[in-house]
């Protein structure tokens, strides 16, 4: 099975790791902050703001690799505070109003200062 490395200039990238990668009928995202690519500085400081940004950056790399939020078959949290949790479910209703993926998250174990939640995806497009 070949692999493909997905990039879009609409999402927060490194040279140290891919936005995604699909292989197969699946696309793999990395796990993807709320930071703005057009001025490379966290959305905000609000769980809401960050999550918003994180997930628009998903949302970029999903399209970028031929698929959209409706393909997401699993979701990966990673919170900075567990406080952050019904906030985060605020915005997270917003994008997946009914039928979500499975999803699970748990205590992001960096600190990086102001970071507020990283989220990674699987699709299936098969």
């Amino acid at each position: 099975m070949s692999r493909q490395v997905i990039s879009t200039p609409n999402a927060p990238s490194s040279p140290l790791f891919s936005q995604g990668v699909a292989a197969g009928p699946f696309v793999f995202l990395s796990g993807i902050v709320g930071i703005d690519p057009s001025t490379g500085s966290l959305a905000g400081d609000t769980i809401q703001d960050q999550t918003r940004q994180a997930l628009t950056n998903c949302e970029a790399i999903l399209h970028a690799g031929g698929a959209g939020l409706d393909d997401v078959v699993e979701v990966g949290i990673l919170l900075h505070d567990p406080a952050d949790f019904a906030g985060l479910n605020e915005e997270w209703a917003r994008w997946f109003p009914s039928d979500p993926p499975a999803r699970h998250g748990v205590k992001l174990g960096v600190d990086v200062p102001g970071l507020r939640v990283s989220i990674r995806m699987t699709a299936y497009v098969g």
